[in-house]
């Protein structure tokens, strides 16, 4: 951002809104590859806001202008691109369509009122597309369809309708037809689609609030156009009825119908319902509305780093008005798991800026319903929420997907472990879907991301920060037991004059059921080991377990129980029967049989019911143990398993190959159980 540019150039400066039903907030939402960026490019340039569109095989778009997404041809990032039709201020968010990046979908679709959903004309719909689109369904997002590249020349716009309405539902219908290089607007000049313009009139009357409407339809009655258009307004921002409208971002057919059916068709931030508000320690605040006047709530759904201007933050206004130069307040809560301690701090902003992709353009304030961008706000991260200092608010946080994919990175050099901290800490505040562990048993540092691609991504930024890296294999944690009974003697006697060191202690170890922990048992008879010292041993026990016997393995679920010892009169001492109790336990284990456990995973796999014979039979492969499955809605099944977390280690990528990209899962840490023989005896201890 900050002072970036692409080659194509602006022509357009900034304009701030006053009121809020002069704002658009329309995502654009489609699988990778259907043309969301040229679109974008396209509607800027004829709006006047760019010279000449830009082009993603160049590299020179507004919006994919991080360099991973001009590397890889695809956008990897949520950018703002700006516009005016009339007097309508209408802000595209421009999201990424690879399944990686669904956090930067869910922060735009959290940003905007309505959504384009973006397919092209001649790839069909597939699964990937679906759950795209049911991404926007899960939030109650109004959307129209916008049927793109149909210059292609396997183009078919009326197939695509069809499968477009048999994967979203009769609530497709379209709203213009395609002539050769023209459109015909159904409501308008559609005496030639009969068929298509009475499903369109119907469609539009069966959301309208007059419910007279239909009777006097059905009775032959000539609805008046300007009612249909104003129906269609509330149709659309109901979120059950979609218009269909084909597009060409090359010839510019359909550009101008296109900004026109925003701007009279889509919901302005008036009608999208403000996400909830509490204060900063929980308790529920009245019904926020986009009321420039109100009290001040904000939510920054984009944070940047950026080389120019440093942390450059992306925030939507629900309620209320920024301006310079005053103070504000940014919370932080909820996000601990993912490395976002929660976080309060009293800010101020100093600038207030319309960003156009990369760059930044200064206005005056930024009213509720409208974008901005922000710098500087040195404790701000994605998610957080701005708000007045003497009413500081937090906004209940949308949902985040679990980022499954580990990657252990290592610093070449200790000045390459600086840069990576550094670095770590940007991309972590700016990145939600991002985990950090620092695994303190296996002293590993390791980034769940979302997949290859985001993965990829990630180490790409880190390098560019300064940070040379490489990565390793994950190392899974595992614990260790015992087999069965064993006994150990643990004699610590140093007497070298002076002081001397004496203890001795007999000890029995016994393994628990999985999950039982450590218990101590004291069984001295006749004071064999003085009363004082019988803890000291027990902590030396602990201690020992937790160093683990062989390699560091923490050794777990037993039952370890005094049974005799001695003591001397001057040289016993506290030190000295922590040293017998360690001594014990490490003989015990010599004489006796110990056994490696391994984590295992609780995991939920969500799939379509084609899938479900190649996913039980690959889970069988990975040493998994299925407890049961359950029908979901949409033709889907879900499976219930038990999978050594080795196994998952790259499941987030291989399951989506098994899936063709349609199954999800879920995971969580169910218990340790031992290692099959055949495979411990390969594990490195």
């Amino acid at each position: 951002m900050g002072s970036k540019h692409s080659d194509n150039g602006t022509s357009a400066g900034a304009v701030a809104v006053d009121d809020p039903a002069k704002v658009r907030n329309v995502v654009l939402v489609g699988p990778s590859g259907s043309g969301k960026t040229t679109l974008t490019e396209a509607l800027l340039a004829a709006t006047g806001v760019l010279t000449r569109a830009g082009s993603v095989t160049e590299g020179t778009t507004v919006c994919d202008h991080d360099p991973a997404a001009v590397r890889q041809q695809r956008s990897v990032g949520l950018a703002v691109a700006p516009l005016q039709h009339g007097d309508i201020k209408i802000n595209l968010i421009d999201t990424p369509g690879y399944v990686d990046f669904v956090g930067e979908l869910r922060a735009g679709l959290r940003a905007a009122d309505a959504a384009l959903f973006v397919v092209n004309a001649f790839e069909g719909v597939d699964a990937a597309t679906v759950s795209l689109w049911d991404e926007c369904a899960l939030v109650g997002m109004p959307r129209a369809v916008i049927i793109t590249r149909t210059d292609h020349h396997r183009a078919d716009v009326s197939t695509e309708v069809l499968a477009c309405q048999a994967a979203f539902g009769a609530g497709v219908v379209p709203l213009y037809m395609q002539e050769g290089d023209r459109l015909v607007g159904l409501l308008t000049q559609g005496d030639d689609y009969p068929d298509e313009r009475a499903a369109l009139i119907e469609g539009i009357i069966a959301e309208s609030e007059d419910e007279t409407l239909m009777d006097r339809y059905l009775a032959g009655e000539d609805i008046d156009q300007d009612t249909l258009i104003a129906d269609l307004e509330t149709a659309v921002s109901r979120g059950s009825f979609h218009p269909v409208m084909p597009v060409c971002a090359a010839t510019g057919m359909g550009l101008a119908e296109l900004l026109d059916g925003i701007a009279r068709a889509f919901p302005s931030p008036l009608e999208h319902r403000v996400p909830d508000v509490t204060s900063i320690d929980g308790i529920p605040q009245p019904r926020m509305a986009a009321d420039p006047d109100g009290p001040l709530v904000a939510e920054v759904v984009r944070t940047a780093v950026d080389s120019y201007v440093g942390r450059v933050s992306l925030v939507r206004v629900f309620s209320g008005t920024l301006r310079p130069e005053r103070p504000v307040h940014v919370s932080g809560h909820g996000m601990a798991d993912r490395g976002h301690e929660d976080h309060d701090a009293d800010e101020r902003v100093a600038h207030i800026y319309s960003p156009l992709g990369a760059n930044l353009r200064e206005v005056p304030y930024c009213v509720a319903g409208d974008m901005c961008a922000l710098t500087k706000l040195t404790t701000a991260e994605t998610g957080d929420t701005v708000s007045a200092p003497e009413q500081p608010l937090l906004m209940a946080p949308w949902d985040m997907p679990e980022p499954l994919l580990p990657v252990a990175v290592v610093p070449r050099t200790r000045s390459d472990e600086d840069n990576l901290a550094r670095n770590l800490n940007r991309l972590v505040a700016g990145d939600p879907t991002l985990r950090l562990d620092r695994n303190a048993e296996t002293h590993q540092l390791v980034l769940w991301c979302m997949g290859e691609a985001h993965a990829d991504v990630v180490l790409a930024r880190l390098r560019a920060g300064g940070a040379e890296i490489d990565t390793e294999p994950v190392r899974v944690p595992l614990r260790e037991t015992f087999a069965g009974q064993a006994k150990g003697h643990g004699r610590h006697v140093k007497q070298s004059g002076g002081h001397g060191q004496y203890a001795v202690c007999d000890i029995v170890v016994e393994p628990l059921p999985r999950g039982s922990g450590f218990e101590f048992v004291d069984k001295i008879i006749g004071g064999a080991v003085p009363h004082q010292f019988i803890p000291s041993v027990e902590k030396g026990v602990r201690a020992q377990l937790e160093r683990g016997l062989h390699d560091g393995t923490p050794v777990v679920d037993v039952r370890v129980t005094l049974v005799d010892g001695k003591a001397h009169s001057v040289d016993s001492s506290d030190a000295a029967f922590q040293t017998a109790g360690a001594l014990a336990l490490k003989e015990a284990a010599a004489t006796g049989r110990t056994q490696l456990l391994e984590p295992m995973d609780e995991v939920a796999i969500r799939l379509p019911d084609e899938h479900l014979g190649t996913v039980l039979g690959d889970l069988s492969g990975r040493r998994g143990r299925v407890l049961g499955t359950e029908a979901d809605e949409g033709g889907r099944t879900v499976i219930r398993a038990e999978v050594p977390s080795s196994e998952l280690l790259r499941y987030a990528i291989e399951l989506r190959a098994l899936t063709s990209g349609t199954g999800t899962f879920t995971r969580q840490f169910s218990r340790y159980d031992p290692i099959p023989e055949a495979l411990a005896a390969r594990t490195s201890r």
